[in-house]
C-alpha cells in the first residue's frame, strides 16, 4: 500500500493491535483446539493475552468499507447502488429471517471482553513488568469500554437490548433474558464507560513529553470515551427515545414499557453538558477543526474539506481506526473514466445534491442566481466549460464531495478524460456499461484520494469514527433544545459552517429555525459518513416527513439521454428509483428469528 511515511509511520498502534484489526481475530477465538490452547494457558502467557485483548477491537466498524460504509447511505436519502445491491429495507422485505445487523458478533465480543476482564489479573508475565499493574489497569479499562460500546452499537440498531450477566457464565446457565428498558440500557452503558474511564489515560503520550505516541493510535482514552458519552446522551434526549408515545406498544411480555413515554427536557441539558465536556478535553489535548491555508477563502475551504480525510485526521480525529479499507470505498465511488476503470456505482440522490448550498450560504430555493438552464462559458478548477449552470456557484463541499456531469476528475483519469461525463454516451455514462453507472447521474467524491487509480491500492490512512465537528454539532443541537438563547449555539454551528466556506449565520433565528439549520448542517457535513444520516432521521422522527422521507420516489438526471456535455435532455429531473414507503418498524432492525426462538423472554420489535 502506498503510504505517506511521515504520517502513517505513526499508525502502528503496537504491532499487536494493528495486526489484529486487519487480520482475522476470529481465527484465534474459534479455531484453536481446547487441548492445545486453554483459557488458563492464554492468560498465563503475555503474548496470547495481548492477542486476546487486541481481538476485542475487531468489531469496531470500518466506516469506509462494505457493509458498514455503504449500507447506511444506501438505506437513507443519500445514496443508491441498486444496479449492484439494494438492502432489503428499501423494498420493505426486511424481516426477522432476512435482516442486516450482525448482533451475534457483538454479543460474542461482549462475552470475550468479560472473560478478559475476569482473567487479565492472573498474567504474572505482565505483572512482572516495571509498569505491569498500569498496563493491566489500562487493558481492563479498554475492555470494559468496548463491552459497553458494543452494547451501544446494538442499541442504535435494535433499540432496547437484552443485557448479558456481567460474569462470563457457562453453557449450562440460563440465558432467558428480556430486553432492558431504553433508560436502563443507557444507564448501564454510561455507568460502564464512567468506570472504564477511571482506568484510562487522557491520551497516550510519549514518556515525559507532550507529544502524542503515534504507535498507540486507536487505543481507547478518556477523549474517546467522553465523545461516545456525548453521542449516547444526544440520542437519549432525541424524540425517538424521549417521550415517544408512538412506541407505546413496544413492551416486554410482562408489560414493561421499553421506550420512555414522558418527555424530559432536562435530557437535552445533560447532553449539552456532556458535549461541551467532550469538546473541552479534546481541545485541551490539541484537537481542532482541520483548516488548509490559502489566500483565496474558497480554495482554502475546498481544500480543508477535501483533504480532511487524508491530511486532517490527526488534527480533527477524536477516535481513529488505524486500518481502513479506503480502496473499497474509492473504487466503488470512482467514475469509470478513472485510470484502469472505477466501478462508478455509489450514486448520490438528487435531493442531497439540491441540499448543498450556494457559495453565499443560500439554499437553491432562496438563491436569485441558481438556474438549471444554460451552461458555464469556461473551465474552472472544479468543472469544465459546458457544465450545466445548476452546478455553478455552489459551496466548496459540493465540489469536494460530489461528482456531477462536467466535474473535474476526482482522481487519476484515463488519458484525455479530465472531466467526468455522466450523459448517456459519456465516459462514465450508461452506454457500454451493464451495471457500472449511477442511476441518478452523480457519484460520491468524498474521501476519494487524488492519487487513486483502480489498479493500485490507495493512499493509506485511518478512519475517523468520531471527529471534532460531530462534537460541535452535538453541542449546538443539545444546547439549542435546552437553552436556545445561549450564544454557544451559534458559535459552534458557525465554526463548522465557516470551515466549509459558508458565511456565519447572524443572531436572531428562532429555536425552530436554528434547529433546522443544525439539522441541515449535519445532513451536509456528515453525508455518506458513519451512518449519521440513517440514525439522525430516525432519532429526530422525521423519516416520513417531506424533504427527509426515506421511502417513495427518488430523482436524478436522465441517464438515458445525452451525446454531449451540454445536453438539455440529460439535464432533466427524472425518476431514478423508488423505495418502499416508510413504515414504523423501520425505526429499528429486528433481532434475528433464531435469537427469538432461543430466548423466550425476548420480544421482537413490533412489525417484524
Amino acid at each position: 500500500m502506498k503510504r505517506s511515511i511521515n504520517k502513517l509511520k505513526r499508525l502502528s498502534l503496537v504491532v499487536l493491535l494493528s495486526t489484529s484489526l486487519s487480520n482475522c481475530n476470529d481465527d484465534f477465538f474459534d479455531s484453536q483446539p481446547d487441548n492445545l490452547l486453554s483459557k488458563e494457558s492464554i492468560f498465563k502467557n503475555r503474548q496470547q493475552t495481548e492477542r486476546w485483548w487486541a481481538g476485542l477491537f475487531s468489531n469496531i466498524q470500518d466506516i469506509w468499507n462494505y457493509p458498514y460504509g455503504y449500507q447506511y447511505g444506501l438505506m437513507s436519502d443519500e445514496m443508491d447502488a441498486s444496479n449492484w445491491t439494494n438492502p432489503s429495507i428499501n423494498s420493505g422485505s426486511i424481516s426477522a429471517d432476512n435482516y442486516y445487523f450482525p448482533f451475534i458478533n457483538y454479543y460474542e465480543r461482549i462475552r470475550l471482553s468479560t472473560i478478559f476482564m475476569e482473567n487479565i489479573d492472573k498474567n504474572d508475565e505482565i505483572l512482572a513488568l516495571n509498569n505491569g499493574p498500569e498496563i493491566i489497569r489500562q487493558y481492563k479499562g479498554e475492555a470494559q469500554f468496548l463491552r459497553a460500546y458494543y452494547y451501544w452499537i446494538m442499541m442504535k440498531h435494535l433499540g432496547p437490548v437484552a443485557i448479558q450477566p456481567l460474569q462470563s457464565g457457562s453453557p449450562d446457565d440460563s440465558y432467558q433474558i428480556p430486553r432492558s428498558t431504553w433508560s436502563e440500557c443507557v444507564e448501564f452503558v454510561l455507568a460502564e464507560m464512567a468506570e472504564a474511564k477511571q482506568n484510562l489515560p487522557t491520551d497516550y503520550y510519549q514518556g515525559g513529553t507532550a507529544d502524542i505516541d503515534g504507535t498507540q493510535v486507536g487505543r481507547i482514552n478518556k477523549i474517546i470515551v467522553e465523545a461516545v458519552e456525548s453521542q449516547i446522551l444526544l440520542y437519549n434526549a432525541s424524540p425517538l427515545f424521549n417521550g415517544n408515545t408512538e412506541l407505546a406498544d413496544f413492551r416486554n411480555f410482562d408489560g414493561t414499557q421499553l421506550i420512555p413515554q414522558s418527555y424530559d427536557s432536562n435530557k437535552w441539558a445533560i447532553a449539552a453538558s456532556a458535549a461541551k465536556e467532550a469538546i473541552d478535553i479534546a481541545e485541551a489535548n490539541g484537537k481542532a477543526l482541520y483548516h488548509d491555508s490559502n489566500s483565496d477563502p474558497f480554495i482554502a475551504a475546498y481544500n480543508s474539506v477535501k483533504k480532511l480525510y487524508w491530511e486532517g485526521w490527526n488534527t480533527e480525529g477524536i477516535w481513529l481506526r488505524p486500518s481502513s479499507q479506503n480502496y473499497s470505498w474509492e473504487i466503488h465511488s470512482a467514475p469509470r473514466s478513472t485510470q484502469n476503470t472505477g466501478y462508478n456505482g455509489l450514486g448520490v440522490v438528487q435531493r442531497l445534491v439540491d441540499d448543498f448550498r450556494m457559495n453565499n450560504g443560500e439554499s437553491i430555493e432562496e438563491s436569485t442566481t441558481y438556474t438549471e438552464t444554460g451552461y458555464a462559458p469556461s473551465n474552472t478548477p472544479y468543472y469544465s466549460a459546458g457544465t450545466n449552470n445548476m452546478y455553478v456557484g455552489r459551496e466548496p463541499r459540493f465540489y469536494a464531495w460530489i461528482n456531477f456531469n462536467g466535474a473535474t476528475h476526482p482522481s487519476i483519469p484515463r488519458a484525455n478524460q479530465p472531466y467526468v461525463q455522466f450523459f448517456s454516451t459519456g465516459n462514465s455514462g450508461k452506454v457500454g456499461a451493464p451495471r457500472d453507472w449511477p442511476k441518478t447521474g452523480y457519484t460520491v467524491r468524498k474521501n476519494v484520494h487524488p492519487s487513486f487509480r483502480s489498479d493500485q491500492n490507495t493512499f493509506g490512512r485511518p478512519a475517523m469514527l468520531i471527529r471534532l465537528a460531530e462534537l460541535y454539532l452535538n453541542y449546538a443541537e443539545a444546547l439549542n433544545e435546552s437553552n436556545p438563547s445561549h450564544s454557544d449555539v451559534l458559535l459552534y454551528l458557525n465554526k463548522v459552517r465557516t470551515r466549509a466556506g459558508l458565511p456565519e449565520l447572524s443572531p436572531g433565528l428562532s429555536q425552530e429555525e436554528m434547529r433546522e439549520q443544525i439539522r441541515h448542517e449535519r445532513r451536509i457535513e456528515f453525508c455518506f459518513e458513519a451512518g449519521h444520516r440513517f440514525f439522525d432521521v430516525r432519532r429526530w422522527k422525521i423519516a416520513d416527513k417531506l424533504g427527509s422521507d426515506q421511502g417513495g420516489a427518488f430523482y436524478g438526471m436522465n441517464m438515458n439521454e445525452g451525446t454531449e456535455l451540454s445536453s438539455d435532455a440529460y439535464h432533466t429531473r427524472v425518476l431514478a428509483f423508488t423505495r418502499a414507503q416508510w413504515q414504523r418498524r423501520f425505526y429499528f432492525f429486528p433481532y434475528g428469528q433464531n435469537e427469538i426462538d432461543r430466548n423466550k423472554e425476548l420480544v421482537q420489535f413490533p412489525g417484524y
